[in-house]
């Protein structure tokens, strides 16, 4: 019983944690992200949660690759 508690509560806990992203700039820049980016095609705005766990924004065409880590 205690077994399956255990395995129970791990895959909660992998199931709650996001995935991290890596976004390369085209000057360069490595900006991590909580979560996948998501792209607001009406503004052309990427719209992020930074290391901090704040919302961030950046123009499309300054991103040249999104990763997953």
């Amino acid at each position: 019983m205690r077994a399956l508690l255990c395995l129970v509560i791990a895959l909660f806990l992998t199931a709650c944690s996001s995935t991290e992203y890596i976004m390369s700039t085209h000057d360069g820049r490595l900006i991590p992200t909580h979560g996948k980016p998501v792209l607001d095609r009406e503004t052309g705005m990427y719209r992020y949660e930074d290391k901090d766990g704040k919302e961030q924004m950046i123009r499309q065409d300054e991103i040249q690759e999104i990763i997953e880590r």
